[in-house]
């Protein structure tokens, strides 16, 4: 063996640093953990805080914001009902038949059209969607998105109009 391949072999890499998760990145984080916690609230109908709590000792919770997991864990669960009345009406079918991973998209997407006025309509339907194609059957994240882009159409119509005219 050769001196350089010896000096090589013995000198480490440099370490990289960890690159720091974007804004974005930690909301689509806290998302998909918010989606896991309402679907198990759904499920179980567990106490909210013993889920929180759950998630928090159970889960990685390093790598996602834990206050917006916290806002929509408490804000889709409280306001269930009236997150349902949003986008009933817009369904070809009950809320009864929805699969429950739907249901628990819709509730999040609902929550964030109508609550969370700092996240972009599009924004709330594209994660919505997305998590639709993590977690949902095949085909439904083409559900999710119809269905969200009505209920955006309605409480989001201000902003969808500033949108087409500047563009």
């Amino acid at each position: 063996m050769s001196e350089v391949e010896t000096t090589n072999d013995q000198t480490p890499a440099p370490k990289r640093k960890a690159k720091k998760p974007s804004r974005s990145q930690l909301r689509s984080a806290s998302r998909r953990l918010a989606l896991q916690a309402v679907y198990q609230w759904q499920m179980n109908q567990s106490a909210v805080s013993e889920i929180e709590t759950q998630f928090t000792l159970d889960q990685d919770m390093s790598a996602c914001d834990k206050v917006y997991f916290r806002e929509i864990l408490q804000g889709v669960t409280s306001r269930a009902k009236s997150l349902d009345d949003l986008f009933a009406e817009l369904l070809d079918r009950s809320l009864a038949e929805l699969d429950p991973i739907e249901l628990a998209v819709l509730r999040i997407g609902a929550f964030e059209l109508s609550a969370r006025l700092d996240v972009p309509y599009r924004v709330a339907i594209n994660e919505s969607v997305e998590l639709a194609k993590g977690f949902g059957a095949s085909e439904s994240h083409k559900y999710i998105n119809g269905i969200l882009d009505k209920l955006a159409q309605r409480v989001r119509r201000e902003e969808i109009a500033a949108r087409r005219a500047a563009q």
